[in-house]
């Protein structure tokens, strides 16, 4: 059950994030991005499938061995808020400490929200996976 719990948690984060990812920084938001320095050349859309990949895998099975009181969604949420704070603070974050970016506090709101969104929506997938049967106390 992990297994397939894995699988489905890896695919749900892919169908989230990846789509999410090109719609808001290479159609809707492309110039903004460009602006913030975000983008140097154009991006590798194999290689950010790839990393996105990797991170649902991880994510997924890291999920079955977190222990949060309630149950489902609820549960999956607690774990999208612990997991999201970890992306901002290390994409977000990092990305305005390590460089010059113009008006970085639009950089910060507008990828906060994204992340908002794309964990968000993470968050009810994989707790919706995991299933309502098991309680966990935390």
């Amino acid at each position: 059950m992990i297994h397939k719990s894995t699988l489905l948690g890896t695919l749900a984060y892919t169908l989230v994030a990846f789509p999410l990812a090109v719609i808001w920084h290479v159609v809707l938001f492309e110039d903004k991005y460009h602006s913030f320095g975000y983008f140097e050349g154009e991006p590798n859309f194999a290689l950010g499938l790839l990393t996105i990949i990797i991170q649902g895998y991880i994510l997924s099975l890291l999920y079955s061995y977190v222990k949060f009181k309630g149950q489902g969604i609820i549960r999956g949420l607690k774990y999208a808020l612990i997991i999201g704070i970890f992306f901002w603070s290390s994409h977000v974050l990092a990305f305005v400490a390590k460089q010059v970016v113009d008006n970085s506090l639009s950089f910060v709101v507008m990828e906060s929200f994204y992340l908002l969104i794309q964990f968000g929506a993470y968050g009810l997938l994989i707790g919706k996976i995991y299933g309502r049967g098991t309680e966990h106390n935390a």
